[in-house]
């Protein structure tokens, strides 16, 4: 009996193809992976887009005078920056000069929009300290005591439904790829099944030359594991290929924020993994699988 094992071990490659790439089980996991490493890199891209907001804006204020006169405007201006500069747990102050909010208005007024009579507000950006922007209401108050017209803005407030929204599309990226896993496991079971259907009766022969379930198993887990490792790999290109376009494309727009939401070495390694733990799950599946189906036909 022994023998015929080693026998068995032997030949056990050519008693089952292996790697049907052919049949639709590679194809159909080739089109999980691809929608999974989207999904995945939709979600690691909106991560890395909202810790940029938050180092952008998390302690930042912005001060707006709002007074129309231009001389006590400029008055109120250097007020407020000789106040913002004397208060503790002021990391940076900075007024927006002309010619950048021209650049900034420029897309609404035109080209030469703030040559006319349109008051445009003195503009002061101040970056703080968390200590400071804990009591970010008694700096406005000591910013308004000196500039009346002054208008301080929380800008992570302003930005908090933004902010919301990203990680919401997290949270679904974050579900679609968990229907996708268990959409795949569910494609191996549907897959092992049917193998074994097909090959009963050459499941029944090796039963009687002495082979057990675990090797049995071994058989079909290797083929199931090639066409998951294949289709794999094409959903993994494939879905690379439409991440690059869409960055180039991205990339194009000039957009700060949506330029914010790429992804970085650490989360190419991630999407590259996904192949590797997908041909993992598809072989842990697939032996669950069959070493039950193969203990009941018994």
């Amino acid at each position: 009996m022994k023998g015929n094992v080693r026998k068995f071990g032997a030949a056990d490659r050519r008693l089952l193809p292996e790697g049907r790439l052919s049949g639709p089980m590679p194809w159909v996991i080739a089109i999980m992976m691809f929608l999974t490493v989207l999904a995945a890199a939709a979600g690691l891209g909106l991560g890395t887009a909202a810790s940029s907001l938050d180092e952008d804006t998390g302690t930042r204020a912005t001060v707006q005078i709002v007074e129309p006169n231009p001389d006590r405007r400029e008055a109120q201006a250097r007020a407020a920056l000789a106040v913002l500069e004397g208060q503790e747990g002021v990391e940076s102050v900075r007024r927006i000069g002309s010619e950048e909010m021209e650049a900034l208005l420029e897309p609404w007024l035109g080209p030469g929009g703030l040559e006319g009579d349109l008051p445009i507000p003195a503009m002061i950006e101040v970056d703080l300290s968390p200590a400071a922007y804990a009591r970010l209401e008694s700096l406005r108050a000591a910013v308004t005591e000196v500039a009346p017209s002054a208008r301080v803005d929380d800008n992570a407030q302003w930005l908090a439904p933004l902010a919301g929204l990203i990680r919401a599309l997290r949270w679904l990226a974050g579900a679609l790829v968990l229907l996708m896993i268990g959409a795949t496991a569910a494609t191996v079971v549907l897959a092992a099944r049917a193998s074994l259907d097909t090959h009963r009766s050459t499941i029944e022969v090796l039963h009687l030359m002495g082979a057990t379930d675990v090797q049995v198993a071994r058989l079909f887990q290797r083929r199931i594991a090639l066409d998951a490792l294949f289709g794999g790999i094409v959903g993994l290109i494939a879905a690379s290929l439409v991440l690059l376009v869409i960055g180039a494309r991205v990339g194009a727009l000039g957009s700060d924020l949506l330029g914010s939401a790429h992804l970085p070495v650490l989360s190419w390694a991630v999407l590259v993994a996904l192949p590797v733990f997908g041909v993992a799950l598809a072989t842990v599946v697939a032996r669950a699988t069959i070493l039950r189906a193969l203990g009941r036909m018994l």
